[in-house]
């Protein structure tokens, strides 16, 4: 059970060494300005393995349900699917069904843990198999993959390299639980913590904070939703930026210096430098060449 791209090396990894009775994912969605019906990452992965495909509206429906007992599945494996799977499925097989959260939990429970490592400046995040329980991300823990986070990292390289490693780590959860050799770890619910989903809203950014939060914002929203500002009234997605040292008295959002070598602004504290940005219905560029055919006539951002 798995929908976005996130899911699909899993998906392939899992079909090269067992038997993959059937995939679930959801409904196919409109798309684009022709609204096109397409199918999710997790589909076309599995039409391509020639896999039989099931795309309930519900999937705790009762007659989906009586699907899954059909199949009657040893393991499911449950990657951000995006449905709650009901306790009569969770009961269902006969290993249970295994989650992979790209956390290490029990930090990071929830929707969101990737992008959220990367804004509070984690240095380290992972992947967690799971026995999944009726609450949110609560289950027994089985295996985990520790990843080091390097100073560059940006929500989407992080995704793509927590998707690679959640699939060789679901593999090795799934060898151990037909050996008999998986030990489960309860989570400490007192070391829980939550995290919500990303909204387009979080990508504005405040200059009152710091230029360390701002940096780290950006990278967290880097592909999507994106940081994002207003200058003269339009708004300045910035996809890339870094902090430079030294102290500075102007206020928030102040523009100090725009040149070929950045796009200085005064943060609540230190000095934000904007590398690569993106104009109101233009193409994601430099700063460079963005100030080749723009002349910043403004001395805040934000306004």
């Amino acid at each position: 059970m798995g929908t976005p791209d996130f899911s699909v090396p899993a998906l392939e990894k899992i079909a090269q060494v067992h038997e993959v009775v059937g995939v679930v994912t959801q409904q196919d969605r409109p798309k684009g300005r022709g609204h096109k019906m397409q199918f999710t990452p997790v589909k076309e992965k599995a039409v391509e393995l020639n896999l039989p495909v099931y795309q309930p509206e519900k999937v705790k429906a009762p007659e989906f349900v009586q699907v899954l007992k059909e199949l009657n599945p040893d393991v499911i494996v449950v990657i951000a699917f995006g449905q709650i799977v009901s306790k009569e499925i969770l009961d269902l097989p006969k290993y249970g069904c295994i989650n992979v959260h790209a956390s290490l939990l029990p930090k990071y429970r929830g929707a969101a843990p990737i992008q959220w490592a990367v804004i509070n400046g984690d240095k380290e995040s992972g992947v967690t198999t799971m026995v999944m329980a009726e609450g949110i991300d609560t289950g027994d823990m089985l295996d985990k993959t520790v990843v080091t986070l390097s100073p560059e990292e940006t929500g989407g390289s992080l995704f793509d390299r927590l998707s690679v490693t959640g699939a060789e780590l679901i593999v090795e959860t799934l060898e151990k639980l037909e050996k008999g050799t998986a030990v489960r770890t309860p989570q400490k619910e007192e070391e829980a913590t939550h995290v919500g989903k990303i909204t387009k809203d979080l990508g504005q950014i405040d200059f009152q904070k710091s230029a360390v939060e701002i940096e780290r914002l950006v990278r967290g929203l880097n592909p999507w939703p994106s940081a994002y500002t207003k200058l003269e009234g339009k708004t300045l997605k910035i996809w890339k930026g870094e902090v430079l040292e030294g102290a500075c008295n102007e206020a928030p959002g102040t523009i100090l210096c725009a040149d070929k070598k950045g796009i200085q602004v005064a943060t609540g504290d230190g000095i934000l430098n904007i590398l690569e940005l993106q104009a109101e219905g233009k193409k994601r560029m430099s700063v460079r060449d963005f100030l080749n055919g723009y002349e910043i006539s403004a001395s805040m951002l934000g306004e």
